[in-house]
């Protein structure tokens, strides 16, 4: 005689079985299924959609560049004239000449240049060593002072414009690219995405150079920072353009005609001068922005995923 409780347990593996010998049924929630993406029209649409987007957003992108290039090839009435032209009807560089020396771009961009590689140099030193002291040394209330951080990308940069302007020329600032790199030295957004990467950095790494005899310095400078270069390059273009493109604090801390600013610079001349000759100065400056993304193009797509993936 078989008992009930060995029925039982047949029945349940029975069900169990044909439970398993089911086929897994798979759903989508998307707009459109996969199985619809692999017809013949669903392809063409796919494919239909995808480059309308692309050629759209990239035109919507490409197009301010090229007509602040071609309006500096046209001369002065031809920029000005309604409706405007798409192409230049004679086109000229020598707008581009006399844009340099108007508005003195040499001097400009070599000041412009020396602010943001100064900037660059302290916020650096500022924002690794913040991020590297919270994510693996670990002080006490460290978390706290991440979230105090935080909360200060909350806070909109015009209302403490004015304590920053009395606090800078309390200090005998003005004139000094000092009153520009001290502003600049601690960002929280910079500090947040470093400690995020270091986070992912294996523990195992620091564990190791510590038993070799390593301090904590010595773990920032041979372990940490070699592999963090792609971090490292997307917090550097962050810090170069926001110092490149940067304009109130500049006008009211650099206010010698001889230690302005690229954006300053252009701004307080241009008045005077024609619309190509602006247009030509716009090209000038915007060529070291160029130069940058396409140095640290590289860091810039390998640090989109930066800090995202432990080990």
């Amino acid at each position: 005689m078989i008992s009930l409780g060995a029925r039982a347990a047949a029945g349940r593996r029975r069900r169990a079985g044909r439970r398993a010998s089911r086929p897994i049924e798979v759903q989508f929630r998307t707009i459109v299924s996969p199985h619809q993406l692999n017809s013949r029209w669903g392809r063409r649409v796919y494919w239909a959609v995808l480059v309308a987007v692309v050629v759209t957003f990239t035109l919507a992108f490409v197009f301010p560049l090229y007509w602040m290039v071609t309006g500096a090839m046209k001369s002065g009435e031809e920029i000005a004239q309604m409706p405007p032209t798409l192409f230049p009807a004679d086109p000229s560089l020598d707008a581009f000449g006399e844009a340099w020396d108007l508005f003195d771009i040499g001097t400009l961009l070599k000041n412009t240049l020396f602010y943001a590689l100064g900037g660059w140099l302290v916020s650096m030193a500022v924002d690794v060593a913040a991020a590297y002291a919270l994510s693996k040394l670990r002080p006490v209330f460290g978390n706290v002072v991440l979230g105090a951080m935080l909360a200060t990308l909350m806070i909109p940069p015009m209302v403490i414009l004015i304590p920053l302007y009395v606090t800078i020329v309390d200090l005998n600032l003005l004139n000094n690219p000092w009153g520009l790199w001290f502003p600049a030295a601690a960002n929280g957004f910079n500090i947040f995405l470093l400690k995020r990467f270091f986070d992912s950095i294996p523990r195992e790494l620091i564990e190791a150079a510590q038993i070799d005899g390593a301090g904590p310095l010595r773990v920032l400078w041979s372990v940490v920072l070699p592999v963090s270069r792609p971090i490292l390059g997307v917090v550097s273009i962050f810090t170069i353009v926001t110092a490149f493109k940067d304009f109130v604090l500049p006008l009211l801390v650099m206010t010698d005609s001889d230690r302005m600013t690229i954006s300053v610079g252009l701004s307080q001349t241009a008045g005077a001068v024609t619309q190509n000759q602006i247009m030509a100065g716009l090209v000038i400056t915007g060529i070291p922005m160029i130069i940058v993304f396409f140095v640290f193009q590289r860091h810039i797509m390998a640090g989109l995923t930066a800090g995202s993936i432990k080990g």
